[in-house]
């Protein structure tokens, strides 16, 4: 009896502790103060659009609830990191190697200094104060930007460092409710910062920190395009879209290429109906259905060709890591489908291929198939090889023919 009635006493203990954090997690009134653009958001939220507050790494990866009953905020802070932020990460020796003043670990300035992420922000410590108005988030980030020229550390250091500031820059854009054109620049120029790290960090993933690096990466890319995308329509006129609109909408379509990645949850077919007319019918939107249509069907011939006539930088940057893929699949199809008394000139097939000849060489063999020369010199594949592979430690790294201005941007 005593055994049973201290089971019943444990559970009851259990219930109420249950119910307790239920009620401390319980909505406030906060959503009698939500602003015209969650409302329009929310009417988008049956289709791909995610609601911008509840994109919630941009708030404070946290519920969005976690604020309290109160109008937005309006910063003004005139740094770029507030005060008391910048001391307190003094004392405790927690600054960036960006930050350092004169590499000093404890000491910074002003003009160094850079708010970083909270994961999870105390309602009773949000002060106008510690949030940075427009004006100086603008600055903020334009100065965020400059540093990805930097060659003095490693991309991966200047990515890190980049990668946190902005998603402080956009968890105060949250707060404050920030959603005019404005904004809108302000989250374009953050998703060509994750758009240019998608493909820089790929080229180093055989160190295990830095795929995972690309692994975060590509998850807040996705969620600054989502963001971006309900800004766009918070902001929308029914005869007027967005003068990048369509290319970052192409970005999108383009990041479904590999379907084992699964960029979003949601069908991209759901995510076309709600795309504005004049988006799907750009020539940005035509480009990316088009390369994916070509990838899916293994159309490699109209892949290169469209890629070569009309790839942005920022869409090659998508594109480059299936680039060598469709290159595989090209040469296994000329591989077996090929005459066998007739080699296929490597001449013809770079051009074909939008790769140097030296280096389509060098990809057939890291492919196992073997180039012969014929009396002429010239450099020949024979077909119906039997060793045909994809390598196991993946391709290198390869130019595209007509885009080498883009290559050098990398």
């Amino acid at each position: 009896m005593e055994a049973r009635r201290s089971r019943n006493q444990h559970q009851n203990l259990s219930s109420s502790s249950s119910s307790t954090s239920y009620t401390q997690k319980k909505p406030s009134n906060v959503t009698r103060h939500q602003s015209k653009f969650s409302s329009s958001a929310r009417s988008h939220s049956n289709a791909a659009r995610v609601p911008f507050n509840n994109a919630q790494e941009d708030a404070t990866d946290a519920d969005p609830q976690s604020f309290p009953d109160f109008n937005p905020l309006v910063g003004t802070c005139p740094y770029m990191c507030p005060e008391r932020e910048r001391i307190q990460r003094e004392n405790l020796r927690d600054l960036a190697v960006f930050e350092r003043l004169h590499g000093n670990p404890a000491k910074s300035s002003p003009s160094l200094a850079v708010k970083k992420f909270c994961r999870t922000i105390s309602t009773k410590y949000i002060q106008p104060f510690d949030v940075r108005p427009l004006n100086v988030l603008e600055d903020t980030l334009n100065y965020l930007m400059s540093l990805l020229e930097s060659k003095e550390h490693p991309f991966e250091v200047v990515h890190d460092f980049i990668s946190d500031r902005t998603r402080s820059i956009r968890q105060d854009l949250t707060m404050q409710n920030i959603i005019n054109k404005k904004a809108i620049y302000m989250y374009e120029q953050m998703v060509k910062f994750h758009v240019i790290s998608h493909h820089k960090l790929r080229h180093s993933m055989s160190d295990p920190n830095i795929a995972s690096m690309h692994h975060l990466n590509l998850e807040q890319l996705t969620k600054t395009l989502a963001s971006l995308f309900n800004l766009y329509e918070a902001n929308r006129n029914s005869t007027y879209v967005h003068e990048n609109e369509a290319e970052f909408c192409s970005l999108h379509v383009l990041l479904h290429l590999d379907s084992s990645s699964k960029p979003t949850v949601e069908p991209l077919s759901l995510w076309f109906c709600c795309v504005p007319a004049l988006v799907l019918k750009s020539k940005e939107m035509q480009f990316a259905r088009r390369i994916l249509r070509s990838f899916r069907l293994g159309n490699y011939k109209e892949f290169f060709w469209t890629t070569a006539s009309q790839a942005s930088y920022l869409q090659y940057c998508v594109m480059e890591p299936y680039i060598n893929e469709v290159r595989a699949l090209a040469i296994s199809c000329i591989n077996f489908g090929g005459y066998k008394l007739h080699p296929y000139p490597l001449f013809n097939l770079s051009k074909l291929l939008m790769i140097e000849e030296s280096d389509l060489e060098s990809f057939c063999n890291s492919c196992g198939l073997k180039t012969c020369t014929d009396e002429s010199g010239n450099k020949l594949l024979p077909t119906k090889q039997t060793t045909f592979s994809h390598p196991k430690g993946g391709f290198q790294h390869y130019s595209f023919l007509g885009l080498q201005e883009y290559e050098s941007k990398f």
